[in-house]
């Protein structure tokens, strides 16, 4: 049976490659390969989708923005925007997609990462405000233009509060399901799939593998489909609300990312939690984990060269596109 899924690639799993990872700084890469190499990439792995970096067109003017548009419709590729609820310039955002023809824009919706709303202070409960208040602006501005604005589970919102949003700001705001983003919020895969899946307009097909610590666990960049998140599950869960979605490989950062839910004020901001989800998501933790002991430092973090580190970026998405392709979704 052919897969529901039109899968391509975003950026953020090469962002040392790109140029994206530190850039202006000493240890940006001074090989970067931009736009044009990720498009090179993309055209290599068969991509049917390509996740535009506001970084890369938001300067472009209407004409390149519609050359672009036709040089990827050419190559068979659906393009798809990218910006952050918090920074973006929405009329600008919106230019942008109409430019290349995109249907959809991804919007990262707040900078909180690892789940950790208690890091966040106060702010936190600014942020939630500034999101709701942002969407109710920005969705009517893209349904005039016939866009979708797809939110993203960044390590930040829950299910639950994920399908609030878009219930509540408009017909036009679905989810974009980083697929692995369900443990920074102590959800299982599988659970937050079912909650979200009639709203999921978008995926960013990524995972991570597990190592358990003291205060919770590490989330480690792996290829997708060697690591913890159960692919084909989850998107039989949302073959049965939707025909055919665009997806884009993603591996995560170059960090790993440490989400201390074994703390007790890592829990502040979030509802109270059943026992059995919470047991759950750390049930489907343990597929392909690290051992303690394991080192799960990237190069990056080992700050090995740069050859090294494009090597692993590039390896780590031709290994996914395999195992995708092996899964049957790609």
């Amino acid at each position: 049976m052919p897969s529901i899924l039109r899968v391509g690639l975003n950026p953020y799993g090469l962002t040392y490659h790109l140029g994206i990872q530190a850039m202006g700084t000493p240890r940006a890469n001074p090989k970067a390969v931009g736009l044009e190499g990720y498009i090179a990439l993309a055209t290599e792995l068969g991509a049917k989708t390509l996740e535009l970096w506001e970084g890369w067109t938001g300067k472009l003017s209407d004409a390149e923005l519609k050359a672009l548009g036709a040089r990827l419709k050419g190559l068979g590729m659906e393009p798809i925007g990218s910006s952050g609820l918090q920074t973006a310039d929405f009329a600008n955002s919106i230019r942008i997609a109409n430019g290349v023809g995109a249907k959809i824009i991804r919007f990262a919706l707040t900078p909180i990462l690892c789940g950790d709303r208690n890091a966040a202070g106060a702010r936190w409960h600014e942020l939630v405000d500034s999101t709701w208040q942002k969407l109710s602006v920005l969705a009517p501005m893209a349904a005039e233009h016939g866009i979708t604005i797809a939110i993203e589970n960044h390590q930040d919102f829950t299910s639950k509060e994920l399908v609030n949003f878009c219930v509540e700001t408009g017909s036009n705001v679905g989810i974009v399901f980083d697929t692995a983003n369900t443990f920074p919020v102590a959800e299982s895969p599988l659970d937050f799939t079912q909650t979200i899946a009639p709203h999921v307009r978008y995926l960013h097909l990524k995972d991570y593998r597990v190592q358990f610590t003291e205060e919770g666990y590490r989330l480690v960049r792996c290829a997708s489909g060697d690591g913890v998140v159960p692919f084909a599950e989850m998107v039989d869960i949302l073959a049965q609300y939707h025909d055919s979605l665009p997806a884009a490989i993603e591996i995560g950062a170059l960090e790993a990312r440490h989400v201390r839910l074994f703390t007790p004020g890592w829990w502040h901001g979030y509802a109270p939690k059943d026992a059995s989800a919470l047991a759950a998501c750390l049930l489907a933790a343990q597929r392909n984990r690290f051992a303690d002991t394991d080192d799960y430092r990237t190069p990056w973090e080992k700050q090995e060269d740069g050859d090294t580190l494009i090597d692993f970026e590039l390896g780590q998405v031709r290994k996914s596109a395999q195992n995708l392709k092996a899964l049957g979704l790609m």
